[in-house]
């Protein structure tokens, strides 16, 4: 079975910034779509950065630019490294992965909460 242990997350000051790690067992991440997701209080899962088995990366507009996602020299792993965090940003943040007609398919997991305040 699928499951996905995030973690890297904390409370840090605006402008600052965080790597996020997501392990994943139950399945294979180096020959699919892997991504991360964050949702606020009251606010619906959204999409924040996709990495593709071909290599390519998409990110929400609002990210663009400060996010980077990356895949672990172990094949079950992914990050997202954050930079000049917002308080905007203050989510909890999960991962996921899934073929590219499926993505996202796996079971969400706990996340790793992201909170950026002075």
């Amino acid at each position: 079975q699928v499951q996905f242990v995030e973690s890297g997350g904390g409370l840090v000051q605006p402008g600052g910034s965080l790597r996020l790690s997501c392990v994943a067992s139950g399945t294979r991440f180096s020959s699919a779509v892997m991504g991360w997701y964050r949702q606020a209080p009251g606010k619906q899962r959204e999409l924040v950065a996709r990495l593709n088995s071909d290599g390519s990366t998409s990110y929400a507009d609002s990210v663009k630019g400060r996010f980077t996602i990356s895949r672990g020299n172990a094949r079950n792993m992914v990050y997202l490294q954050m930079s000049s965090l917002k308080p905007e940003d203050t989510a909890v943040y999960l991962c996921n992965t899934g073929s590219s007609m499926t993505f996202p398919s796996g079971p969400w997991g706990q996340g790793t909460q992201v909170t950026v305040s002075s």
